[in-house]
């Protein structure tokens, strides 16, 4: 029954097809193992760095959301304050206060 698929006269895999049904097989093959080659030398990179490969989007996550990037904007009025204190405490001299009083007052 699958003797005619295999070889003998006008068999399925015999001639062009079979050529390239076999360069194809290889293709997908050497595909698969460049992926799981890929992925076990990314995870051994990240472990030697300490994160774990299967929690590092949330890690990722986490970070993003303590940062300072989605921290409310200070309000004018906290950073004349924050200005007014440094200046108070001898941390900014006169010029640098009024200078930094113009730049927040202007921008």
């Amino acid at each position: 029954m699958f003797g005619d698929l295999w070889g003998g006269d006008g068999g399925l895999f015999v001639g062009a097809f079979g050529a390239l049904f076999g360069i194809a097989s290889v293709v997908v093959g050497l595909g698969f193992v460049a992926v799981i080659v890929t992925v076990v030398v990314r995870s051994s990179r990240m472990a030697k760095r300490g994160q774990n490969p299967f929690t590092l989007q949330e890690d990722l996550a986490h970070q993003a959301m303590q940062s300072q990037a989605f921290a409310p904007a200070t309000s004018l009025e906290q950073r004349l304050a924050e200005l007014d204190d440094l200046h108070a405490r001898g941390v900014i001299s006169d010029d640098e206060h009024r200078a930094a009083r113009a730049d927040a007052l202007g921008g």
